[in-house]
């Protein structure tokens, strides 16, 4: 496992890319996120050289496909997502990311339906790169009330979601969304290093799940979720890729991108070694 720096540490700040990368080496991350649009226009041999320069993993990519609309905004998407696995495949990405929201105006067995056909779709473009796709569950109770009919957001049943998209699907676990959804490390057992793609790390404050909001994160160690059990369970099936960081409200906008960024490493490799994961 590798932390790799997180944009939501930057407390809001405007950092560009490639600066980003420069930070996280300076800071000492073995790891990076990639703003992989700014990336692409640099250009694949510049992308390569500056990661092997500076000694940086890079973190799975974002899925720049817009999933959520009408089939037509879906197909338009599609057809561009090819040149974006090729160059996340080439930089060494392990896969591409994207999160699901846990509700929605459409009756979940029928926005279910749509989802599984496109995600089977975004599969069969991944595959012959040997690309991943992470699918993230969400799961505070405010954003499953947030329209008319709940959809997924527990990790098991997430999970069984992934194999239907296709053996090339998996999660991006969240350690804030697998404790409000009540997981256990036998999720993470169950789930296996095959199934999981990346992995986001926080913490969260003591409160009624009615009160926690998505925005509410702590520092890892900082809160109530158990992560030594979180990480001797990834440690346990064998993940081996990215960590990042990603605490939502916790840094006042006036914390400086590097101040974020430094306390974002030195807190999840604190609660990693407590855990016997690094």
């Amino acid at each position: 496992m590798y932390v790799c720096l997180n944009g939501s540490l930057l407390a809001g700040a405007k950092v560009g890319w490639p600066e980003f990368a420069h930070m996280a080496a300076r800071l000492g991350y073995p790891g990076t996120e990639i703003y992989l649009s700014r990336a692409m226009s640099e250009g694949l041999d510049s992308t390569r050289a500056l990661l092997k320069t500076l000694k940086l993993k890079p973190a799975a990519t974002d899925l720049l496909v817009e999933f959520r609309k009408d089939e037509a905004t879906f197909q338009a998407g599609l057809k561009k997502l090819e040149p974006t696995v090729k160059f996340s495949a080439s930089i060494g990405a392990p896969g591409l990311l994207t999160w699901i929201l846990p509700s929605s105006d459409t009756p979940k067995a029928e926005l279910r339906k749509i989802y599984k056909d496109r995600f089977q779709a975004v599969a069969a473009i991944l595959a012959p790169s040997r690309m991943r796709l992470g699918l993230e569950f969400v799961s505070p109770v405010h954003l499953r009330k947030l329209h008319p009919h709940e959809f997924i957001w527990r990790m098991d049943e997430m999970l069984d979601f992934c194999k239907e998209c296709g053996p090339n699907v998996g999660l991006l676990l969240d350690a804030w969304h697998w404790h409000h959804a009540g997981a256990t490390t036998r999720d993470i057992e169950d789930a296996g290093a095959e199934r999981i793609v990346h992995v986001h790390v926080s913490d969260a404050p003591k409160l009624p799940p009615d009160q926690i909001r998505d925005n509410q994160r702590l520092m890892p160690g900082e809160g109530v979720i158990d992560l030594a059990g979180f990480f001797q369970a990834l440690k346990k099936v064998g993940y081996k890729s990215g960590v990042s960081p990603e605490v939502l409200g916790r840094l006042k906008k006036d914390t400086a991108p590097e101040d974020g960024a430094r306390l974002g490493l030195q807190t999840t490799l604190v609660v990693m070694k407590k855990a016997g994961a690094v």
